[in-house]
């Protein structure tokens, strides 16, 4: 436990840096945080006796987020997002040349990567532009790290207290009822308090956010959970001590956070 808490105070502190640090900063770091969340998908499906395109995945991964950031920059036309597609339709044509029994496999692992991994940090970078799409501004990311943060606490803290009915036992037996009411509870409670400071969204919007964020949040952790139970796997990784690896870390947010984007494009826009 106290492994645990020295490294998300650590990684908590890092977190907020590379949101407070402006747009570069904020480009680089979850660019990087992308690549090896996605590194570390790769090795995982490996158990099961997969072999994705890792190199040109990873390739893939950092001309999706780049394109994207460039969009957010420059302003360019969507268009050129196409430059993706020779690239992607390549890892076809590569897997001819493997001796592989399951080739199709492999090749629609190496694409469930970008799904699963990419394109969700590629909608989270974006909430950084979500008010002005040329303007970084921090306060939709930071919101919604505070958020999720808040709903994985409060789901920890009643659910070691008061649970008692499970919620989907069958991949996480630890996860309850009354963990995910609790992590609701002070998830929206965050919003509010974040929408005394952040006053260009109203408060039901704030709210909306968090109830989002902690359902499809809890989704995205039961998918992680399936991933590895269907592996037999416990972590995705070791670079966070008590922690796992960064799949671990950030698998509320990889189905939470497009879902996001979305509700909140909809209603500014």
């Amino acid at each position: 436990m106290k492994t645990r808490a020295i490294t998300a105070f650590f990684f908590t502190i890092v977190m907020l840096g590379s949101i407070f640090l402006g747009a570069y900063t904020f480009t680089f770091f979850y660019l990087a945080l992308s690549v090896v969340a996605l590194l570390e998908f790769y090795k995982l499906v490996k158990i099961g006796g997969i072999r994705p395109h890792r190199n040109i995945g990873v390739v893939a991964a950092v001309v999706i987020f780049g394109l994207t950031a460039g969009y957010h920059f420059f302003q360019y036309e969507l268009k050129y997002l196409l430059l993706i597609v020779p690239l992607l339709f390549s890892i076809f044509i590569l897997e001819l040349y493997k001796k592989n029994k399951i080739p199709f496999a492999n090749i629609s692992y190496t694409f469930i990567g970008f799904v699963y991994v990419t394109i969700p940090f590629c909608f989270f970078y974006s909430l950084g532009f979500m008010n002005d799409f040329n303007r970084y501004n921090f306060h939709l990311p930071l919101a919604f790290l505070l958020m999720l943060w808040a709903s994985d606490t409060g789901a920890y803290l009643f659910g070691m207290k008061f649970g008692k009915h499970r919620l989907f036992e069958r991949h996480s037996p630890k996860k309850s009822w009354e963990g995910f009411f609790g992590g609701l509870f002070t998830s929206v409670l965050v919003s509010y308090i974040i929408s005394t400071q952040f006053t260009e969204l109203a408060t039901w919007i704030w709210a909306g956010m968090a109830v989002l964020i902690v359902c499809f949040g809890t989704l995205g952790d039961l998918v992680e959970s399936m991933l590895k139970r269907s592996l037999d796997a416990k972590d995705s990784g070791s670079f966070l001590p008590g922690h796992g690896g960064f799949l671990d870390r950030f698998d509320g947010l990889l189905i939470a956070a497009p879902v996001v984007y979305v509700y909140l494009y909809l209603i500014l826009h």
